[in-house]
């Protein structure tokens, strides 16, 4: 099956993406939190099994789901290419972080500090009375490099090796891992399975971030090399094994020291720091969000290499087996 209309597909939904956004309601990603939220409310056990028959839940039904719409449309390139297109423009969101991140910044400008807290929930689950306009500025640059994964790399990455079952199932193991992911009292072992499967899902895409990141740091006043050796000293330390991929490299592509007390509402973390270089300030928001973008471009660019290659790798032993 040619890989022409799932390449078209994906380089027409970051266009869209970079044109419109989110939709502002209606969003299906918001629909399928919201169906995950019941059906939480009624599998809900505090076992790790109770968790493993939730996510297999709400995961299996999407998948087949775009599994059975790939089907349809494996003989309708136009078709298919146009449901990639909607599948990846619903799944990335590399224009609506952006666009937070900045007016966050521009609060920070105003030393607006209670405006940057509201704003700061829709990055992160930090707890927001806890952060000052510093803690706001790192919060928001460790969010931005690790959200880029999340919403950008990561389904493309997907997209490109399954199609639209990796761009929609990709969506929903990072949503239920938002949702129920994280270590508070009520999701310890509810929550493992989701978020084991969203660490498995982003183990690649993290780590080819963090590559492209060093690519890119002159782009952003950084050394490859700083960012290359921040990244190879520093990820490890950090809680998580993918977040930390991504955050080492920003900090070393911008010559910041990312990490230290990170409070929630349910817990405060002491992590690790990662990078040698100042504390971030507003300015340094701007500067992540360039390499944010940057980084949306040159995911894409060194996916479709990778397709093409694949493809003409196939063709050749096809033609050696005939």
């Amino acid at each position: 099956m040619s890989r022409l209309p799932v390449a078209a597909g994906l380089v027409l939904g970051v266009l869209a993406d970079e044109l419109l956004g989110d939709p502002r309601r209606g969003h299906p990603v918001a629909g399928f939190g919201m169906a995950a939220a019941a059906l939480e409310r009624r599998l809900y056990r505090d076992t790790r099994e109770a968790g493993q028959r939730y996510t297999a839940a709400c995961v299996l039904p999407v998948v087949v789901g775009a599994a059975l719409i790939e089907h349809r449309t494996r003989r309708r390139p136009i078709r298919r290419t146009l449901v990639i297109a909607a599948g990846t423009w619903t799944v990335i969101g590399g224009r609506s972080l952006r666009r937070i991140a900045t007016d966050l910044a521009a609060a920070l400008y105003r030393q607006d500090t209670g405006t940057a807290r509201t704003l700061i929930p829709s990055l992160c689950g930090r707890d927001p009375e806890s952060l000052d306009n510093a803690g706001l500025a790192r919060a928001t640059v460790e969010s931005v490099a690790e959200n880029t994964a999340d919403s950008v790399t990561a389904p493309l990455f997907w997209g490109a090796v399954a199609g639209l079952p990796g761009l929609l199932g990709y969506r929903a193991v990072n949503t239920l891992d938002a949702m129920v992911g994280h270590r508070s009292p009520r999701y310890a072992r509810f929550g493992t399975a989701a978020a084991r499967l969203d660490d498995l899902a982003n183990l690649i895409p993290s780590r080819l971030t963090a590559a492209l990141t060093v690519a890119l740091a002159r782009q952003v006043g950084g050394s490859p090399v700083r960012t290359l050796r921040t990244w190879w000293s520093d990820a490890a330390a950090h809680p998580s094994p993918n977040a930390g991929q991504c955050e080492a490299a920003a900090a070393g592509a911008l010559g910041l020291t990312l990490g230290g007390e990170t409070s929630y509402p349910s817990h405060t973390e002491h992590r690790p720091l990662l990078g040698t270089g100042r504390t971030p300030e507003p300015a340094d928001i701007g500067r992540a969000t360039r390499l944010s973008h940057l980084l949306q471009y040159a995911t894409l660019g060194v996916l479709l290499a990778g397709m093409h290659l694949v493809h003409k790798a196939r063709e050749a032993t096809r033609n050696a087996a005939g």
